[in-house]
């Protein structure tokens, strides 16, 4: 029997590469904002409460999506804009204290892309939370939260088109209704074709049967007594 379903599969929030670089950035803020910034300074609030914030709503979205593609979206959304208000905070700190923002000429630009591009596990990062400068460590985190944003809006994307072939959960609770009746009337179908099949063979067995007592009844014809 086909079974149906209109509930999504729960994503695996924690296998999520974006997900992961996230969390690396949470670790990272809170351990810049240890070494580098001033007891009282307003910003370490707001950087840190900006990286949880995008962990959190990508949880919660990823939760949501079991029911609701749009509350999802929603928070993913919410996620988003949590992590472009920690770059811009990473940016104005470099620009605040005359120090540089890494470009494509800058000689360590490449190597830094490509180790963020393939890490994206707190291990892989947290020996440098404590030996990097400054300004080696914002840039890093400038480019972890370059990948994660570009992750983010290929998944947002990917809602999108799932939203828009299989529908919410309304269109997919009817989906799994119309699903269901379409294979009772199958079943019911197949069950009246099989039916009156037995009761046109259970005919042709009745009729043989009849036909085998006649032929008894001529040739084993029991004699009349005297």
């Amino acid at each position: 029997m086909t079974e149906y379903h209109f509930l999504r599969k729960a994503a695996n929030w924690q296998a999520l590469h974006f997900y992961q670089k996230a969390e690396t950035l949470y670790q990272l803020t809170y351990a810049f904002q240890k070494r580098f910034l001033q007891k009282g300074d307003r910003t370490i609030d707001q950087m840190v409460q900006a990286a949880r914030s995008c962990t959190q709503n990508i949880i919660e979205g990823s939760e949501a999506g079991v029911t609701s593609t749009e509350t999802e979206v929603k928070l993913m959304n919410v996620a988003r804009a949590s992590l472009q208000e920690l770059q811009h905070d990473y940016e104005q700190y470099l620009s605040t204290r005359h120090l540089q923002q890494w470009q494509t000429t800058h000689p360590r630009y490449t190597a830094l892309v490509d180790f963020c591009r393939n890490r994206n596990l707190v291990k892989d990062y947290e020996g440098y939370f404590t030996s990097m400068t400054d300004e080696e460590l914002a840039n890093m985190a400038l480019t972890l939260c370059h990948f994660a944003d570009k992750m983010m809006t290929r998944h947002l994307a990917n809602l999108e088109h799932n939203f828009v072939e299989e529908g919410g959960i309304k269109e997919r609770m009817t989906a799994a209704r119309l699903g269901r009746r379409q294979t009772q009337n199958e079943e019911t179908a197949a069950q009246k074709q099989e039916i009156s099949a037995l009761k046109a063979r259970v005919a042709e067995l009745e009729d043989e049967l009849a036909k085998w007592q006649e032929w008894y009844r001529r040739n084993y014809k029991t004699p009349q007594k005297p």
